[in-house]
This record gives C-alpha cells, sequence and structure tokens, in this order.
C-alpha cells in the first residue's frame, strides 16, 4: 500500500507534470516573472469558471482579505464580525488595520458561521461581514446578505477553503463561493483544491470600479505607473503560479467529484458509529471537501489521533484551539466561557486524509482503523 498523506501533492504533479512543466519553462523562457501573460489568461479564464465577477490576482490569501477590507475603506474602530472557528488569517488582518474584531459562534453542524450569531452581535459601529466556507461548504449566504441588506453591511466572503463549491438558493440558482457577497477571497496555497506551488490569493467582485480599486491596492495603489492614487501594498501572483494554476484549473471539478467520491465512503463507513458525526451536508450548499473533519464525542479524539498515527495514518486537528483562547487575541477581552460551541468543536474535530487520489485499499486501511480503535470497549 501507498503511504498515505493528508494531501498528496506528489501523484497530483506525477500526472499533471507534462502539462505543469510546459507551463513553467514557457515562463522561464519568456522571463516574464512578473505580471506575465499567463497571469492575465489566469484571471480570465477563472473569471469565466465563476460566472459574473471580476477577479483580480494577488501574492496570497491573507493580502486577499487585507485588500478587501482596504478597498471597501473600512476604518479603525470599524466593526467586523466573523466566526471564531476559523484559521488565523481571518482575524489577524482585521486587527493589522486597527479594526474591531468581533467574534460569533459557528453552526456546530456545518462548522461555518451562525447568521443567528451573527445578528444578534451587530451594532451602530458594525461596517462588515466576512462569513468563512470552511472545509469546502458554504456558509448560509441568503441568510447573511439579508442582514448586511438590513443594516447597510459590507460582506467579504472568505472563500479560500471553497473554490468550486456551488450556493444554492432558495429559488434554486447557483453561484459559485466567493460571487455572492460584495467581495470574496481566496487563497491558492499549495494544499488548497485549486493550489499553485507556493503562495498566492485572488479577490473577486461584480462591481467594475470596485475591481479597479482592488487591482490598484494590490499594485501599490497605482492604474498608472508612478501615478499613485490609492495607499496600497505590493501583492501580485507570480507568473509561473499564474501557468500552473491554468492548467490545475482544468482539472478543479474532477478533483472536487473525486474528493465527494472518498466523502462518500467515509460517510458509509462511519454511519453506524456512535462516538462519531461526520460531516453534515448542507441542502443550500455542495461540499468539495478541502477537509473531511468529523466530530469524536467520546473524549477520545486525542487518543485515536495517537492510535491512527501508529498505525502510519495521518490526521489533523483544524483548529485546536478558539481565536479568543490565542494569546495575540487576549486583547479583546472575551471570556474563556463566552464560545461553548468553538470550544466543544475544538476539542472535538479530527480531520482524516483527503485527496483526490486516495485508493480503496488506503480508505479501507483509515476505515478500519477508526472503527477498531472507537469500537472497542
Amino acid at each position: 500500500m501507498r503511504k498515505i498523506e493528508m494531501v498528496d501533492l506528489k501523484i497530483q504533479y506525477s500526472k499533471l507534470s507534462r502539462e505543469i512543466d510546459d507551463a513553467i519553462r514557457s515562463v522561464i523562457a519568456s522571463s516574464a516573472f512578473i505580471r506575465g501573460p499567463e497571469v492575465k489568461i489566469f484571471e480570465e479564464k477563472l473569471q469565466k469558471y465563476l460566472g459574473e465577477v471580476h477577479v483580480v490576482s494577488c501574492g496570497n490569501g491573507t493580502d486577499a482579505l487585507q485588500i478587501a477590507m482596504m478597498a471597501l475603506d473600512l476604518k479603525p474602530g470599524d466593526e467586523v464580525i466573523t466566526t471564531n472557528f476559523t484559521f488565523i488569517s481571518t482575524v489577524e488582518v482585521v486587527a493589522l488595520l486597527g479594526l474591531k474584531l468581533v467574534l460569533v459562534e459557528p453552526d456546530p453542524r456545518t462548522y461555518n458561521i451562525s447568521p443567528d450569531a451573527v445578528r444578534k452581535a451587530v451594532t451602530s459601529r458594525t461596517r462588515a461581514i466576512v462569513p468563512v466556507h470552511l472545509f469546502g461548504q458554504c456558509a448560509h449566504m441568503e441568510s447573511i446578505m439579508d442582514i448586511a441588506a438590513e443594516h447597510g453591511l459590507y460582506v467579504i466572503e472568505d472563500a479560500a477553503q471553497a473554490t468550486g463549491t456551488d450556493y444554492i438558493s432558495a429559488g434554486g440558482t447557483r453561484k459559485k463561493a466567493g460571487t455572492i457577497g460584495t467581495i470574496g477571497t481566496t487563497s491558492f496555497f499549495p494544499s488548497k483544491n485549486l493550489g499553485c506551488y507556493g503562495d498566492g490569493g485572488a479577490l473577486y467582485t461584480g462591481d467594475p470600479d470596485l475591481a479597479e480599486k482592488i487591482r490598484s491596492i494590490a499594485n501599490h495603489g497605482m492604474k498608472v505607473k508612478y501615478h499613485h492614487d490609492n495607499i496600497g501594498v505590493n501583492s501580485r501572483l507570480a507568473t509561473i503560479q499564474a501557468a500552473i494554476l491554468n492548467v490545475k484549473l482544468k482539472y478543479l471539478d474532477e478533483f472536487n467529484n473525486s474528493r465527494s467520491a472518498v466523502a462518500d465512503y467515509y460517510d458509509e463507513a462511519f454511519a453506524g458509529c456512535k462516538s462519531l458525526i461526520t460531516p453534515e451536508r448542507s441542502s443550500f450548499s455542495t461540499h468539495i471537501f478541502h477537509q473531511y473533519t468529523v466530530r469524536v464525542t467520546d473524549g477520545r479524539r486525542d487518543e485515536l489521533r495517537n492510535y491512527l498515527a501508529g498505525k502510519n495514518i495521518p490526521s489533523m486537528i483544524y483548529y485546536p484551539g478558539p481565536l479568543h483562547f490565542q494569546n495575540a487575541y487576549r486583547y479583546l477581552g472575551y471570556r474563556e466561557d463566552d464560545f461553548p460551541v468553538t470550544s466543544k468543536l475544538c476539542r472535538e474535530v479530527l480531520s482524516l486524509p483527503m485527496h483526490p487520489d486516495l485508493e480503496q485499499e488506503q480508505l479501507d486501511h483509515i476505515a478500519i482503523n477508526v472503527l477498531e480503535y472507537l469500537n472497542k470497549e
């Protein structure tokens, strides 16, 4: 049996190596390493894939979030509401810009931000909501957009884990994750469903004027070279990374479908295990399973992880501690017990290997060992 990886980028490369190597060689031959033609080509291809939005690439997903907040002219003291159950980049840009971070609970079934919690957190100083489409499934965007419309708020979608996910409205209309709010942001970190071989990111918006401003901010605030209309940053997608993404974008839906098949296997294998809660699949969103994250409800999560490691089965905890527990964010003044749902998830969640190239033998080995440990007396 081949070694089990959480994400097996080596085998994915082996399948695409000829196309990727040709793409990289083409960039090297042209020597257009910054802002080369492949960057524009990728933005256009991703725009076509996503639908009626403008796509602006940037250096990474964290930059994308920061640029979005800068483009919306959020000012120090403005309140930004987001989930307490997410990766740190979602909140660190809020702190870096001097905005007031307001954390709320997730839904314990989907792990995504709770619209009810968002509604309760809105004040007269709230300016933006940042829903995170966690683990590959959309937050309930219609509810969030209703709240935003009621209070005149911006919505910045953190879609870094959901490239390719469809949000399905009550009327049946489908939109890609990141294309519903004021601005969508994403990351092309190597382990993402659409990942490059370094850092990369992008922003989406349906507003052409806002797209122009975003593009300016990402390029030192310039629209015309050496003329700076906005305070900006230096955040560019490298041409080589764009060339790699041009290849991998062609296979995104195929890879996401393979991930769904892996998730189907896990769901069926674990259906009778009383100690596990498998991921809920929302009626309003497809799920591309950036992670397959279960909850271990009998208090043996860490023991299970150690047991699996002994069987050469990797696993990860996303995320081991609530954001308000982190030393850097103690200044927010939250109490330890302010977020019982988040704290419970952090004690129970465990992500199992998930990528498009998991073989049946590997899946059987994972499932057998998970069940063997949890079902023992």
